[in-house]
């Protein structure tokens, strides 16, 4: 997390999401492959390369490549390779929570192997034994951004419920303060950050004051309404987090210069996203 604090300030707090679908891919990568899995990865790659500049890390929702079966997690596993090979910091979104041996599976698969990722997401619903099967290998430089407070609009069903007098999921940084104990390192924030998404967010205040310890993945710029004002509150003064966007980067480029659009893209959000943490 110290290392895309460091990259979230010296270049700008945007996380580039490619979470790529099939209509996302232009025109002429559409017509220059023939595989599914090269021209998702030929238009990753043209992203990648527009953003690196600007990106404090990159995220890659296993859903999008999932969805096209055995050649799309060719392509999934070739852009978190990719991504990885020039220097970056890769989150994988597989949004794992099972517990046991099974989350150490999980771990395994995502954190070392074909699909290594630098950052996991994870859900804690099940609690710590789906969590603490990660532990080993944030010895090992790796984290995990851990759902707290979600973007979604359903959010509000489970992680609003109130608990001893506050949300759910003001439980949930509580617990990760107490995990965060029990794993070594020499760090300023732990390997276990936290996914907030500021727009079905009640009190920032609150919310503030309790992960100020934590680093963050924001979601929901954009697209899902997340406002520069709010997000700017929650992460300012503690600088204590990155802004995911996915739609709002690759999607409805409709212009044959895709490449400028993107470069273009990646320079304004940077800038946008920028002005939260100043």
């Amino acid at each position: 997390m110290d290392k895309i604090k460091e990259r979230a300030i010296s270049r700008s707090p945007f996380c580039v999401g490619i979470d790529l679908r099939m209509d996302h891919v232009p025109a002429e990568l559409q017509n220059s492959f023939t595989k599914t899995s090269d021209k998702l990865v030929a238009y990753a790659k043209e992203a990648i390369d527009a953003s690196k500049e600007y990106a404090a890390c990159y995220k890659v929702q296993i859903a999008c490549y999932e969805a096209e079966g055995l050649d799309g997690m060719v392509a999934y596993q070739q852009i978190v390779s990719y991504i990885r090979s020039i220097g970056e910091i890769v989150i994988a979104d597989v949004k794992r929570g099972d517990i046991g041996s099974t989350a150490g599976l999980y771990a395994k698969g995502h954190l070392s192997g074909d699909f290594e990722a630098d950052v996991v997401t994870l859900s804690p619903y099940m609690g710590k034994d789906a969590i603490s099967p990660y532990f080993d290998f944030f010895a090992k430089d790796k984290g995990a951004f851990v759902l707290a407070k979600t973007s979604n609009e359903g959010s509000k069903d489970f992680q609003d419920l109130i608990i001893d007098g506050q949300p759910l999921y003001m439980s949930v940084f509580q617990k990760l303060k107490e995990w965060s104990k029990e794993i070594p390192g020499d760090y300023k924030f732990s390997p276990l950050g936290a996914v907030v998404g500021v727009n079905e967010l009640k009190d920032i205040k609150a919310l503030k004051e309790n992960s100020k310890d934590t680093y963050l993945l924001i979601p929901g710029y954009g697209a899902q309404g997340a406002n520069i004002e709010d997000i700017r509150a929650l992460i300012q003064e503690n600088k204590n987090g990155v802004i995911n966007v996915s739609r709002g980067y690759t999607a409805g480029i409709k212009e044959s210069d895709f490449r400028k659009v993107l470069s273009q893209r990646a320079q304004q959000l940077a800038k946008e996203l920028s002005e939260c943490i100043k």
